[in-house]
């Protein structure tokens, strides 16, 4: 199940998405944005990504001037991500 929110957020906005998939090991949080990064090495292509879509997310986000985030309380009891986005952009 996935749950999301958005609100505002001091002139910005903030957006919630929470699951309650398989969840993230508190060690890898810190490596869940980098390149081509697998919490799960074990999978295949038919039931894990490549390692590239938080990356892609974290690039999107900064180049809007935003943060994002990951949470998770281990193996088997979720994730949340958390994106906060200014109200303006950085400067071109």
């Amino acid at each position: 199940m996935r749950v999301g929110a958005a609100r505002a957020d001091g002139g910005g906005l903030r957006l919630t998405v929470a699951d309650t998939g398989d969840g993230i090991d508190p060690a890898h949080l810190p490596h869940v944005f980098e390149r081509f990064y697998r919490v799960d090495t074990a999978r295949d292509r038919q039931r894990g990504g490549s390692g590239i879509g938080l990356a892609i997310a974290k690039a999107l986000v900064e180049a809007h001037g935003g943060t994002i985030s990951a949470d998770s309380d281990g193996a088997g009891r979720g994730a949340t991500f958390v994106v906060v986005l200014p109200e303006r952009g950085p400067a071109a």
